[in-house]
């Protein structure tokens, strides 16, 4: 594992935690694509959408706020279409993984950027140049995930995501590469100085890569910031999920124009062609950290609910109510703002939103179905023949 920490050729110094974050200039333009301008009041709309959307998992939001607002303070972070691209431009996927509820993890917004470096590096080695960002999947922190490597690094991020929900798995999020693929992928993160510390770069399979980085992020604590799995754009077009950023906004501007938790609840049920399950206190909640994963279930007003980070599925009476990739998510009863499955706790009172995986923009990862065989051992529950049936 590399501990080189040299900057890519040409790029700006990453901003870091202990350094001031640069003076923002209230009278320069709002930073802008030509068609979405990106400003801290819309950084704020898709993190709390993305959350909602990440169904229990995508990251921590409060840091996805602070992620995406240091983004814009620091330089000009630029969105395109994935159309717009020259079909051959190179897209790297930028990625956190981990577990949520993980204690001792330890990552630095300028891991994020330098994990971007990292292969970038390596690719130009080989001759490849690397010509835009996309972002693995939706959540509170996934969603402005890829804003500050642009802002740094001066490449655009597509409007897609590798799946417009929150998914457990790196395959899941990998457009439907196949395992046997060839893949490389470089994490970053661990608090400096430690022994925790790791800076990595991996070419395998793409299922042993995955498992590489997962096992790479328990060794850092519990979390590692991930840039992945470099394809042409017109692939990312054909596989990936489109215009994420529309769907995220109009989510978390539901919540912000919401009057209490319940209004914020069927406000989002409303946009996303869902209904509120179930509104009431948290009976019984269990999670364990193994693995690299948060899993457990929860019991809410006699439904049970079962989480792999994201919830996989939703049961009352026998019943199967709503399975992984459907979304299911939870919203504070009081706030309406989203509560992650790390954020849960007996007592706690939340609404329970469900959408249909039909209403959302998913990537090409979600119809695999060997991909839910790790489901389904995760949970104990039965998915696949709930989902392709």
């Amino acid at each position: 594992m590399t501990t080189d920490n040299t900057q890519t050729d040409g790029a700006q110094p990453a901003p870091t935690d202990d350094a001031q974050s640069p003076q923002s200039d209230d009278t320069r333009p709002a930073p802008t694509d030509g068609e979405r301008t990106i400003t801290t009041d819309w950084v704020e709309d898709i993190a709390v959408g993305g959350a909602v959307l990440g169904g229990g998992g995508g990251g921590s939001l409060s840091k996805g706020i602070e992620f995406g607002e240091l983004a814009v303070e620091y330089g000009r972070p630029t969105i395109v279409s994935v159309a717009d691209l020259d079909p051959t431009d190179v897209v790297l996927t930028v990625s956190g993984v981990g577990a949520p509820a993980a204690t001792e993890s330890h990552v630095d917004p300028a891991d994020y950027v330098r994990a971007v470096e990292l292969l970038v590096d390596r690719l130009a080695a080989d001759g490849t140049t690397v010509g835009a960002l996309m972002t693995n999947e939706m959540g509170g922190f996934a969603t402005v995930n890829g804003l500050l490597q642009s802002a740094v690094t001066g490449l655009p991020l597509v409007d897609a995501a590798c799946n417009g929900r929150a998914h457990p798995t790196g395959p899941m999020g990998s457009i439907g590469l196949s395992q046997d693929a060839e893949s490389v992928q470089a994490a970053v993160g661990g608090v400096p100085g430690t022994a925790s510390r790791l800076e990595t770069v991996v070419e395998a399979e793409l299922g042993t890569a995955a498992s590489l980085v997962r096992h790479a992020a328990e060794d850092a604590g519990g979390l590692v910031a991930v840039a992945r799995n470099p394809v042409s754009a017109s692939y990312a077009e054909a596989n990936a999920a489109l215009d994420t950023y529309d769907q995220a906004e109009a989510v978390g501007r539901a919540v912000r124009f919401a009057d209490d938790g319940r209004d914020a609840a069927e406000r989002v049920a409303d946009v996303l062609g869902g209904e509120v399950s179930l509104v009431g206190p948290v009976e019984s909640f269990a999670l364990e950290t193994t693995g690299g994963f948060d899993v457990g279930e929860v019991e809410i007003e006699g439904s049970e609910l079962t989480f792999w980070n994201e919830y996989m599925t939703l049961d009352l009476d026998g019943e199967r109510l709503a399975t992984f990739p459907d979304l299911i998510t939870t919203l504070d009863a009081e706030t309406g703002m989203p509560v992650s499955t790390a954020e849960l706790a007996e007592g706690r009172s939340v609404a329970v939103v469900v959408a249909p995986a039909v209403n959302l923009s998913l990537g090409a990862g979600m119809a695999d179905p060997a991909l839910f065989d790790p489901v389904e051992q995760a949970v104990g529950k039965a998915v696949k023949s709930h989902v392709f049936n």
